[in-house]
């Protein structure tokens, strides 16, 4: 009895979405119509295949059902989750010691990224990019981990073999680099803000 009642369950919920599917609606309104012409006089004997034909005929013709779309979190939401995210990885930061250069570079980097991850009218522009949105989150929760960590572990292995190239050397590019795309990404959101104000003096001087 346990098992039988879900699959009843299952089977009555179909039907009820059939009865209120656009097929089960349109044929129903199509097979109205062929109740109509059997009153009418025109069907004649043959009215029940009418009905049916006209009912089938409207069911083919309805547009398929379109189920909804996955619920995502919006662009916002996105940014909230990787601010949270960014104050793990300053904690994580704190911990870890480097070279004075390329702890210099990863300071200017992470100071860019809390200006632009700072809640305020930047972090709505940005959350209308979600272009931006993803660059910071691969920053964040990918680049500039993978970059100190790998750093650090090699770290330990260029001490057993002295004279190699030094570790160092690759965090510095590794973070230069990684400021410079999020450098242009604080330039893109500057250069919409200047087009938008350039659009409003134009609404203006045409609106003069």
């Amino acid at each position: 009895m346990a098992t039988n009642r879900p699959n009843r369950n299952n089977r009555n919920n179909k039907l009820l979405g059939y009865l209120e599917s656009r097929k089960n609606l349109t044929g129903s309104a199509c097979g109205i119509t062929g109740l109509a012409l059997t009153f009418a006089g025109v069907a004649g004997a043959y009215w029940p295949f009418v009905v049916a034909g006209l009912y089938g005929a409207g069911a083919l013709l309805a547009p398929p059902e379109r189920p909804p779309l996955p619920d995502f979190p919006d662009p916002s939401a996105q940014l909230d989750a990787v601010r949270w995210d960014f104050g793990k990885l300053r904690s994580y930061l704190a911990d870890v010691e480097l070279p004075p250069a390329a702890a210099g570079r990863l300071t200017e980097l992470t100071e860019l990224l809390a200006a632009l991850l700072d809640p305020g009218w930047v972090a709505e522009i940005l959350a209308r990019d979600p272009e931006g949105v993803h660059a910071l989150s691969r920053a964040v929760r990918t680049d500039i981990p993978e970059a100190v960590d790998t750093f650090v572990r090699t770290r330990w292995w260029a001490r057993l073999a002295p004279g190699t190239e030094a570790p160092e050397r690759h965090l510095e590019r590794q973070l230069a680099l990684l400021h410079e795309e999020v450098s242009v990404l604080a330039a893109s959101l500057r250069e919409t803000e200047a087009r938008r104000q350039e659009s409003h003096t134009r609404y203006l001087e045409d609106r003069a």
